[in-house]
């Protein structure tokens, strides 16, 4: 348990952006505690320069210079490299303020024997009301937002205890420990060549069975993944787990490419990139990543280098959720994209809107210009179906052809050629929105 000590007689109150003393029985009420651990990244480097004597001491310069610029903080050095510090505060805003403060204070070079030396710093730092007041909660907090901080290799991580932020950590923590325990399965949902009537791929879908919650929807966990720097290790194990899948599937009989959804922070992440193609390179397996717009905008020139990396090597790049989002035919005509999917959200409305027929014929035919097939996601009815059949859409995906399911269950679904009974029903709808759309 983290111990914050007594409230000072005095206590800062923030004025003109600086901190003044007043006295405590005309300081406004302290509502918010904060918490904030700090600590040295770059120890092991200024060692190898300084000595272990000279380092040992690093912890407390940097403790004694933050005490001199702010008397009011309670500081407390926790560890050889870590400093722990307190304080309260009217507002939650304040502790953006006191960081700010604080890392500026750190800026500057420290006199170590004479010679001037830069120490990196990460804050983690977790603020709490209170009359919720829980010195274990608050310091697991910033513990957390520490490591996060170390992991993105960002400075500052911070969480003013908003809500759902407690659980979102609780949930990363567990998911570090189900990636570990094999609690994760995927689930495939297929997708049909509709000239050739045939399952030509799969989408593998990430899928937790905890061991006492049950089924944790896909919502709720890989927001976490992404804040808590648990994606890479959890697209991994999806990569891996996806060869494993998709030779069992060959040994039915079944040459299919297994498609995977990439996060945009891993596109410029080269330990990713790395990993990945060494994976599937040394695997020989069939792969296709799965990317959005969206994230290719974040860092455009590492994006699209690391996505050629990948086509290199035979991966397939498919650009998702295609005009959900700021769709630019500037990153377009740049990605070396195979496949365009077409977003749900055109799909379902398709036959019940004026609009958007035009908006996905319109997609298909760039997307043809472009030399890419085009897939439809969301495909739930026959209706659908047939007309993107008519406007020249090569694939379709959605719960007309199957819902997501497990391994066991797309091998019996392709063994009984359970997609060729939805091409049958169809037909007699194609022919009627056939001649009425060229017609139209």
């Amino acid at each position: 348990m983290v111990g914050l000590g007594n409230p000072a007689p005095h206590v800062p109150v923030a004025s003109g952006g600086a901190s003044e003393l007043l006295p405590a029985v005309l300081a406004p009420r302290l509502t918010w505690r904060f918490l904030v651990l700090a600590e040295i990244a770059n120890f092991a480097a200024v060692r190898r320069h300084v000595g272990c004597a000279r380092s040992d001491l690093l912890v407390t310069d940097v403790s004694a210079r933050l005490a001199t610029a702010m008397p009011h903080l309670r500081l407390t050095v926790v560890g050889r490299t870590t400093i722990e510090i307190a304080t309260e505060g009217v507002e939650p805003t304040q502790l953006d303020d006191m960081l700010d403060r604080l890392r500026e204070e750190c800026d500057a070079p420290f006199l170590l024997d004479g010679e001037p030396h830069r120490l990196e710093i990460y804050f983690g730092a977790a603020a709490v009301r209170s009359v919720n007041s829980d010195d274990v909660r608050l310091a697991e907090e910033a513990e957390a937002a520490l490591a996060e901080a170390r992991a993105a290799h960002v400075p500052i991580r911070h969480d003013v205890s908003a809500p759902g932020a407690h659980e979102a950590r609780r949930i990363a923590a567990e998911l570090r420990t189900a990636i570990a325990e094999d609690q994760l399965f995927l689930a495939y949902q297929p997708k049909v060549h509709v000239r050739r009537q045939e399952i030509g791929s799969a989408e593998a879908l990430v899928r937790w069975q905890h061991p006492t919650r049950g089924l944790v929807p896909p919502g709720d966990f890989i927001g976490a993944a992404e804040d808590g720097g648990l994606i890479d290790a959890l697209t991994v194990w999806t990569i891996e787990r996806a060869i494993a899948d998709q030779g069992r599937l060959q040994a039915a009989g079944h040459d299919l490419r297994i498609f995977i959804n990439i996060s945009g922070q891993l596109l410029g992440d080269q330990a990713f990139v790395e990993t990945a193609c060494r994976l599937i390179t040394g695997s020989g397996a069939k792969l296709g990543f799965e990317v959005t717009e969206t994230s290719v905008i974040r860092d455009p020139s590492s994006a699209i280098a690391n996505l050629q990396r990948f086509a290199d090597i035979g991966i397939v790049i498919a650009i998702d959720d295609y005009g959900a989002g700021l769709s630019s035919l500037a990153y377009l005509k740049q990605l070396p994209a195979r496949e365009l999917k077409i977003d749900k959200l055109f799909v379902t409305q398709l036959t019940s809107s004026n609009r958007d027929p035009l908006i996905v014929r319109s997609t298909i035919d760039l997307a043809h210009a472009l030399e890419m097939e085009v897939v439809a996601e969301g495909v739930e009815t026959q209706a659908a179906l047939a007309l993107l059949t008519v406007m020249g859409c090569d694939m379709v995906q959605g719960f007309l052809i199957s819902r997501p399911i497990s391994l066991d269950a797309l091998l019996l679904f392709m063994e009984e050629d359970g997609h060729q009974l939805v091409s049958q029903d169809t037909r007699a709808t194609f022919n009627a929105l056939a001649t009425a759309w060229k017609r139209a």
